[in-house]
């Protein structure tokens, strides 16, 4: 979900039970359409977050699933075909937009083993109960080869810390965690990811479109890790 600033197997099945984890989606479900007013109150950003995104996508085109797909504002336009939300009203939003949504949480990814090319996760990792499950269900589900795409506010940077400072009176993120990159890298790598590699934008005082490699400038990060072969 993005919040605003206020081995090819068989599909098991579109739903999934959730388990223990409880998915936080009670303020998607009743202010969705304010949740999709964001982007186009702030298309710049917008456009700048998801070109980071696609200069981390591999080619040619591949099998790609999106987890927390919120309304499909990220894979719609970035070609993935997939994805999962236990929203029921952002995951009718996806849909129209094209995505074949299968309700679920990320912790308990309802696929096989080795399944896609690429998994992405855009401000995700915020409402998850388990970061490190996360990662490795996506780290299951991906074939060897793939690839993780991790999007998320840099719990470092500027707009990072007035998020955190104003989460109890958010209705998107009071039950939101933010992490650092720092964080972000050690969850990866202990799933199982390697070959980390960063681009960062939303940069202070620079031209919003703006983006650079690594991390530590920049308000929004996207780390890609690679599900190496063997």
């Amino acid at each position: 979900m993005r919040f605003p600033g206020e081995c090819s197997g068989v599909i098991e099945s579109d739903r999934v039970e959730m388990g223990p984890c409880m998915p936080k989606t009670e303020p998607f479900d009743k202010h969705g359409d304010r949740y999709d007013e964001w982007f186009e109150k702030n298309r710049d950003v917008y456009r700048a977050e998801l070109e980071a995104i696609r200069r981390l996508i591999p080619s040619p085109a591949v099998k790609g699933l999106e987890v927390g797909v919120g309304s499909g504002r990220f894979a719609a336009p970035l070609g993935i075909q997939f994805g999962v939300e236990p929203s029921e009203k952002m995951a009718a939003k996806a849909e129209k937009r094209g995505i074949r949504v299968f309700r679920g949480v990320a912790e308990n990814l309802p696929f096989s083993d080795c399944e896609f090319d690429l998994v992405l996760m855009v401000t995700t990792i915020c409402f998850v109960d388990d970061v490190l499950k996360s990662f490795t269900e996506v780290f299951r589900v991906l074939k060897p080869g793939g690839c993780i795409i991790v999007g998320f506010i840099d719990r470092e940077s500027e707009l990072g810390k007035q998020y955190d400072d104003r989460r109890k009176t958010s209705v998107f993120y009071k039950d939101a965690a933010f992490f650092t990159a720092q964080e972000v890298c050690k969850y990866l790598t202990d799933a199982g990811f390697a070959d980390l590699a960063f681009r960062q934008t939303v940069i202070p005082e620079e031209a919003p479109e703006a983006i650079q490699n690594g991390f530590g400038k920049g308000a929004f990060v996207a780390a890609r890790g690679m599900k190496l072969n063997g």
